[in-house]
């Protein structure tokens, strides 16, 4: 949670600071909180933060379950009769995609406050300012679409951890393999995901308006 918080934080001050460089120049700072708050919460906001929990959450998982499995621990549930799958991995497997699911979203709140700090202290934008025009930018598809990717985000956290390290077989050198292949998987698929969502909301947008 911590990791999270702060990379919320972080996140919406330095996309603040990046689009009032750009307002800067045509004096339209009062427009800085709805145009950096929309933008942190339909993507990059998001990304960035299902970044850092597949790096903290899905890599820990996976090496987790990868020495359960290289340890003959998944062997011996079997041995009791019972289903490791069942017994093991879809809890873990419900547990990260819930929990990556809520972490997203606090941390996409955490950004609109990461913003105002950075905006008040810095910028010398007012934060009553900052969040008036926000309405204006910040619509409920906005909103859902935020969601919506933090919750797919969520599971593919999920399900590519669990997968990886249920899969793990060898030693303790097939573990780190894992991890690495955990990473690598799961940022490729957030990347892949995030387009393919933004572009299908565009293209259902565009469908409407026509």
């Amino acid at each position: 949670m911590v990791t999270t918080c702060v990379a919320g934080l972080f996140v919406g001050a330095i996309l603040a600071i990046q689009i009032n460089l750009q307002l800067k120049d045509f004096g339209a700072q009062s427009f800085l909180g709805g145009l950096s708050t929309s933008t942190t919460i339909r993507n990059l906001g998001p990304v960035l933060i299902a970044f850092l929990l597949a790096g903290r959450v899905g890599a820990f998982s996976s090496a987790e379950l990868g020495t359960m499995a290289i340890t003959d621990q998944l062997n011996a549930i079997r041995c009791l009769g019972l289903n490791p799958l069942s017994v093991i991995i879809m809890p873990r497997l419900v547990a990260l995609t819930i929990s990556s699911f809520l972490l997203l979203v606090l941390g996409l709140g955490l950004t609109v406050f990461g913003g105002i700090i950075i905006s008040s202290v810095s910028l010398k934008v007012n934060p009553l300012q900052f969040i008036s025009h926000i309405p204006q930018f910040v619509s409920g598809v906005s909103i859902f679409i935020g969601v919506l990717k933090s919750f797919l985000f969520g599971i593919i956290i999920g399900t590519i951890s669990c997968f990886v390290g249920y899969q793990t077989t060898g030693g303790a050198e097939e573990v780190g393999k894992a991890v690495r292949r955990t990473a690598v998987v799961t940022l490729v698929s957030i990347i892949v995901t995030d387009f393919l969502v933004s572009f299908v909301v565009e293209s259902i947008s565009q469908l409407l308006m026509g």
